[in-house]
């Protein structure tokens, strides 16, 4: 998917905090996304540069593609993690959702995934 490359101008220096968060181990990343939604174009290859960034192994990270229904969002784990707005991601470990960001928000997906992973206590902010 086109959203999924990382921006090439992501510094992770500059976001250090971040991407060691999002670096933890024992980390699942499960992100919906479309390659024709705004919000996903947007935000998304950023949030794909802080993985990259922090290592994280691709069998860490499951990508599920959204497509517009009659009644909204559908597409594979839309019904089962609840679903409804763009882009979604949730943070599991060991099979619990840790925490998830939902379409937008006053901070970046990988900013307010790092702040609520280390308010959790599971990693640094």
């Amino acid at each position: 998917m086109e959203t999924l490359q990382p921006t090439p101008e992501f510094d992770p220096t500059a976001h250090a905090d971040t991407v060691q968060a999002l670096g933890a181990d024992g980390l699942q990343f499960h992100v919906w996304t479309a390659d024709w939604c705004p919000d996903c174009r947007g935000q998304v290859p950023a949030f794909a540069a802080v993985l990259e960034a922090a290592g994280v192994d691709d069998d860490a990270v499951t990508v599920y593609p959204v497509e517009r229904g009659d009644d909204g969002k559908v597409g594979p784990g839309v019904a089962e993690y609840d679903v409804d707005l763009i882009p979604t991601v949730v943070v599991c470990r060991d099979g619990e959702e840790l925490t998830r960001f939902e379409e937008s928000g006053p901070l970046s997906i990988a900013a307010t995934l790092a702040r609520d992973i280390g308010e959790n206590g599971d990693g640094e902010a």
